[in-house]
């Protein structure tokens, strides 16, 4: 626990309780939640401290006892003193209970590190009320970070302490679309705030709500086929109402579900026209590898997001990638050069014959077969 409780200045019965030496009975009692005789408080703090023992299964009884603790025993501690790193064990456990949750955030000993971790885990009604302390947010920008990555945040909610980092010129590093995000942020109208969910919220609620429906198998599926009349890439019929709910959305608003929504959105938003939007989708966190391998073969992605994928260490560690981005003729040439030299011989092959990619990366190729084969 950190910061460490001070021990010696609880109780005599709580050190008691504590004292590893002291009969299992009693420290089984007291990890139930029976401590007669200690104040809400220290009671708190015991159950806490027992949920951390070496005692495998006092730990996991103490542990479920934080899970339920009785709310008359919760209120009445939360009222006074307790440690922070009592705080911050109950966080997480309390982050969707806003009676409790309320209590906890207005705790004096309250860490920011421990709101940024309730603010992750936050339910709709409890970010809300994270959100409201502005002057700890600027203080703390790691809780804007925690809030924006959370999709139970309101999307009114989200882009207005966007805006207020922007604005007091704050970088979120923990939003890997924070440059694109600022700049769309500073085109769009910001609501302000409201007991009620805006329709901007019911928009991106009911948009989650579609991308469950249309669940997408990363492994096996993409977004999009290939129309054979006409060669170009169409979406899936599956997807269709997926993507009809982006068209309703402002740049800001997809920016945000590339970075918290489904394989699907992402699969979608990443052949977005506008390029704040494919590059978000392209530097989501939970972008997958097997994504990487759809997108990299795609030619309706533009050559931004292609380069982003060429310059990644990671992904071009995949065998299957490179030869997507050599074979997909938006790729810049540049990178696709560099990658030449990787591919197997019939590969090259084949590449030097092909019709479907630029001359360039058709010469490319028999010039590398040439270096393999001198002569």
């Amino acid at each position: 626990m950190d910061p460490a409780v001070e021990i010696d200045k609880l109780a005599p019965a709580a050190r008691k309780i504590l004292d590893s030496a002291s009969p299992a009975p009693m420290r089984q009692m007291a990890a139930k939640g029976l401590l007669p005789g200690l104040k809400p408080g220290e009671a708190l703090t015991v159950i806490a401290l027992l949920s951390e023992s070496a005692d495998e299964a006092l730990a996991a009884t103490a542990k479920a006892t934080l899970e339920k603790l009785p709310l008359p025993l919760l209120t009445g501690a939360l009222a006074g003193d307790v440690p922070p790193g009592v705080l911050a064990l109950l966080a997480p456990r309390y982050a969707r209970n806003v009676a409790v949750a309320e209590k906890l955030l207005m705790h004096p000993a309250i860490l920011p590190a421990t709101v940024a971790d309730m603010a992750a885990l936050a339910d709709e009604r409890v970010a809300e009320i994270v959100a409201t302390n502005e002057q700890r947010l600027l203080a703390n920008p790691s809780i804007i970070e925690k809030l924006y990555m959370n999709k139970s945040t309101r999307m009114s909610t989200a882009d207005r302490i966007l805006e207020l980092a922007v604005r007091n010129s704050i970088e979120l590093k923990g939003i890997p679309a924070y440059k694109e995000a600022a700049i769309a942020i500073g085109m769009e109208l910001i609501a302000e705030p409201s007991l009620e969910p805006t329709p901007d919220d019911i928009l991106f609620q009911e948009t989650e709500a579609v991308a469950r429906q249309a669940e997408l198998d990363a492994q096996v599926e993409d977004t999009h086929r290939l129309d054979e009349e006409t060669g170009n890439e169409v979406v899936d019929d599956k997807f269709l109402p997926l993507f009809a709910q982006h068209q309703k959305m402002t740049i800001s608003q997809k920016i945000r579900r590339a970075m918290v929504g489904s394989a699907g959105d992402r699969l979608l938003l990443v052949r977005d026209a506008n390029r704040l939007v494919s590059q978000a989708a392209i530097k989501s966190p939970s972008i997958q590898e097997s994504e990487i391998v759809r997108i990299s073969a795609s030619r309706s992605v533009g050559e931004d997001v292609l380069r982003t994928i060429a310059k990644d260490r990671e992904w071009t560690r995949s065998h299957q990638i490179k030869l997507n981005l050599v074979q997909n003729p938006r790729t810049p040439f540049a990178f696709a050069a560099k990658l030449i030299m990787h591919l197997r011989e019939h590969e090259l092959k084949a590449l030097s014959r092909s019709k479907n990619v630029t001359g360039s990366v058709s010469t490319a190729a028999k010039q590398q077969l040439s270096r393999r084969s001198p002569g």
